[in-house]
């Protein structure tokens, strides 16, 4: 299996439980009866007061489905009042796990293969991000207009000026501006739920990020024999699963005793290209002259 469609497993997989998991919990908080129920009525008047309750709540729910009273599609502001804490937090944690759910859907969708590209893992890292960030600054704001124009004027202070290489680094300031915007507004356990939630994505994200990162390297060998050279290189590139391609290939002729072979190769990041240049020389010592690395830009990815 690729690394990438294991990537994928894991974080819906990862995302489908904590899904299930706040929502089952959101479900049960529901349906708990009321702490002040009176437990020594007598059966009759007990149950003229629960069909009482259970008309005053369909009355209340608006004839709301299951969903729609688990999702919590009133106003933020009021459901955080009116729950109980373990109800709101399931709530928070759902939104969030969904938004992360549907983003994973479309960021790392299938595509077709297309030769000498590759899809960013940073880009894709940044897309689920921002759909969780966008659900929490949506949490925060609920129907209030002033808390909206807050955010606006909040996220306006921050000047991207710095060329960041990584822009999951940009995801993240956004989220602590919203962690302290929740914080502000007395959303506390959204501002908490936000952070744990966040912690367990990007450490999900980054576990796989090591072999989805690669160093465009371009590798020019001078060797007197290259047919036995150029069969090494190929051993050791399918040995380490690398992505080669021949740019040149110069054989020895009686001008030149030494021969050149270039080879454009994408390293991983924890790829260390001495133990690497150690292993082709010992492969081919006799003939290889000197080995020479040279970093180029990467015009694989999708996305810069």
């Amino acid at each position: 299996m690729k690394q990438e469609h294991r990537q994928t497993i894991v974080l819906m997989a990862t995302f489908l439980f904590v899904m299930i998991a706040s929502g089952l919990v959101s479900y049960i908080q529901l349906n708990q009866p009321s702490p002040g129920a009176n437990t020594n009525a007598s059966p009759a008047a007990t149950g003229t007061t629960e069909n009482g309750e259970a008309n005053a709540q369909k009355k209340e729910s608006g004839g709301r489905s299951v969903i729609s009273e688990i999702f919590g599609t009133e106003d933020s502001g009021t459901a955080a009042s009116e729950d109980s804490w373990t109800a709101s937090a399931a709530k928070v944690t759902l939104r969030f796990a969904l938004a992360a759910f549907l983003s994973t859907l479309l960021a790392l969708r299938p595509r077709r293969r297309m030769m000498g590209t590759m899809r960013n893992p940073y880009v894709a890292q940044t897309q689920i991000l921002l759909a969780v960030v966008t659900a929490a600054m949506m949490i925060i704001v609920g129907d209030s207009t002033a808390r909206a124009f807050g955010i606006f004027a909040a996220a306006s202070l921050v000047n991207f000026r710095t060329n960041i290489r990584d822009p999951k680094e940009i995801t993240v300031l956004l989220i602590c501006l919203g962690i302290g915007l929740a914080t502000g507004v007395g959303r506390w356990q959204v501002a908490v739920i936000l952070t744990l939630f966040v912690l367990i994505t990007l450490w999900t994200l980054e576990v796989f990020e090591p072999a989805q990162v690669f160093r465009p390297m371009e590798i020019c060998v001078e060797t007197r024999n290259v047919d036995r050279t150029h069969e090494a290189l190929k051993q050791i590139f399918i040995r380490h699963r690398l992505n080669s391609e021949l740019r040149e290939l110069n054989r020895e002729d009686e001008d030149d005793p030494l021969g050149k072979i270039v080879y454009y190769v994408n390293l991983r990041a924890v790829t260390n290209t001495d133990r690497l240049s150690e292993e082709i020389l010992s492969a081919d010592s006799e003939n290889i002259d000197s080995i020479e690395w040279e970093q180029k830009e990467s015009n694989t990815y999708l996305y810069r």
